[in-house]
């Protein structure tokens, strides 16, 4: 079968899969598409009409138990990342279209297999390496007494001009004056020469002082902006451009960077609300997904098992990782791998975000649970619309980093802002009115911010969009203990919870 072939009946499937049907199986007039839903991916198996499809079942169930054996996040990202692996794997069940009879432990094990050419291989390879590593070592150290032998026959060359006058010769030299003793072929010295040969070390305080003197403070070339400069850059600014300020790689690379793991474990709880609020009042979604992921240094600390509390809000829906053991989860809040002679991953090289554990959603018609409300009341009076935005914040969190960004009609020059509780900031290019409050608690639950723009439809103010952060969820999830397989002392962990906003407008 050709790359086309495969690639047009790679695309014709997604046409052909229905929403709200039962069966797993599509036929065409000369395929049969036989496939299993996988979270947000499908794994597909395509056949010929004439096949089994008892036989193409078991297939495909053979496979989707190997999926989550090779790959621990079951997204796009996470297939791409062990996509050889799976294709070994796949490779394994399959042998010229027909299945095998192996089980998931003897795919894992032809696998993991040592092959006796490939280890030669690498000894072949290594040993070439550290001959070569020898050779330069060889050389290296033949250039060095080349050098050596070099300098010393250059020093005896000036030894030898000692016999010529009454002039010193010093072992070391960095400065030489030649000065004549005298008229014709002077006496004393052979030749009227006398020659002085000092070396730094010697006569460092007899030096005569450089004729280049070091510049002054605040002389010669700068290379630093000057006022004209700052100036043009602050005009930008006031435009709305972005602009790159000039900092040390040290504070650059500080603030991007993301803090270093300190301890051995570390579980991340973070919470991405969406929410859609309605000018009028009301609320139109509410949507919260959350996940729980571990990240751990050592190795030696894989075996463990992670005991967890939750709120108890019913609201909530949890769902464990494939190769979690949701029947202890479900039992005990505790979350353990299915084998438990498998260690968790390691290192945080590799994701970010560490190892999915465990996801949960929630979604609510409730208003009341909204963390930040938004009222917009723009007025037209003569020639001047006067708009007046407040905010109300819930009880159940401390908003941090609170931006509130506004739509504007297009104007010359920055809106008037005429009261406001926090600090503002025009995006000309944008046309965006940015409203900051670094944090809102128990002092400022509410605020409000009035401005006046020309006369314009109160429709031009939306949709205003909402960010902020806060470090306590609306599950309350909280790790109680780590629970080590092998015995001894839990190891130290730490906690990092957060809550930030994905999509929250106001429309």
């Amino acid at each position: 079968m050709s790359r086309i072939r495969i690639e047009g009946l790679l695309a014709a499937f997604p046409k052909l899969v229905g929403t709200g049907k039962q069966h797993t199986y599509v036929e065409t007039e000369n395929v049969r598409y036989v496939y299993q839903p996988i979270e947000a991916l499908y794994l597909l198996l395509v056949t010929n009409k004439q096949s089994n499809i008892l036989e193409d079942l078991e297939t495909l169930r053979l496979l989707s138990k190997l999926v989550p054996e090779y790959s621990l996040s079951l997204d796009e990202e996470g297939i791409g990342r062990t996509a050889f692996e799976l294709i070994f794997a796949f490779d394994e069940v399959m042998s010229l279209g027909h299945k095998e009879n192996v089980t998931v432990a003897q795919v894992k094990q032809y696998c993991e297999m040592e092959s006796h050419e490939e280890k030669l291989h690498k000894l072949v390879r290594q040993s070439k390496i550290n001959e070569t590593k020898d050779v330069m070592k060889r050389k290296a150290s033949e250039i060095d007494k080349s050098k050596i032998e070099k300098s010393r026959g250059d020093k005896g060359g000036f030894k030898g001009l000692q016999g010529m006058g009454s002039g010193r010769l010093e072992s070391s030299f960095g400065e030489m004056s030649i000065s004549s003793s005298g008229s014709g072929f002077g006496s004393g010295s052979a030749f009227g020469l006398s020659t002085d040969v000092d070396s730094f070390s010697t006569k460092p305080k007899g030096r005569p002082p450089s004729s280049v003197s070091a510049p002054s403070k605040g002389l010669g070339m700068q290379l630093g902006k000057t006022q004209r400069t700052n100036q043009f850059l602050e005009s930008l600014k006031a435009e709305g451009e972005v602009i790159l300020e000039d900092v040390q790689p040290k504070a650059a690379a500080s603030k991007l960077a993301a803090a270093p793991l300190t301890d051995p474990i570390t579980l991340t709880v973070e919470e991405k609300i969406n929410v859609t609020l309605k000018r009028d009042g009301g609320m139109s979604n509410f949507d919260l997904q959350g996940t729980l992921s571990l990240q751990i240094l050592n190795q030696e600390d894989g075996l463990i098992q992670v005991q967890i509390e939750t709120g108890g809000n019913p609201g909530i829906l949890f769902k464990t990782h494939p190769n979690i053991n949701k029947e202890l989860f479900n039992s005990e809040s505790i979350l353990s791998l299915k084998d438990p002679n498998r260690p968790f991953p390691t290192g945080q090289a590799g994701d970010a975000a560490g190892v999915g554990l465990l996801k949960w959603r929630m979604q609510s018609t409730d208003e009341s649970m909204v963390p930040l409300s938004i009222n917009c009341w723009p007025s037209v009076s003569g020639n001047e619309t006067y708009v007046s935005i407040e905010y109300e914040a819930s009880s159940m969190f401390d908003l941090r980093n609170v931006v509130v960004s506004v739509p504007l009609p297009a104007l010359r020059e920055a809106p008037n802002v005429r009261q406001i509780d926090g600090e503002w900031r025009y995006d000309s290019r944008n046309s965006i009115l940015e409203w900051s409050i670094v944090l809102i608690d128990n002092s400022n639950r509410s605020g409000s911010m009035e401005f006046v723009v020309p006369p314009v439809d109160a429709s031009a103010f939306f949709p205003i969009s909402v960010q902020f952060s806060a470090t306590s969820t609306f599950s309350v999830l909280k790790v109680v203990n780590i629970l080590p397989l092998k015995g001894g002392p839990p190891p130290k962990f730490s906690q990092r919870t957060q809550l930030i906003t994905e999509n929250y407008q106001v429309v």
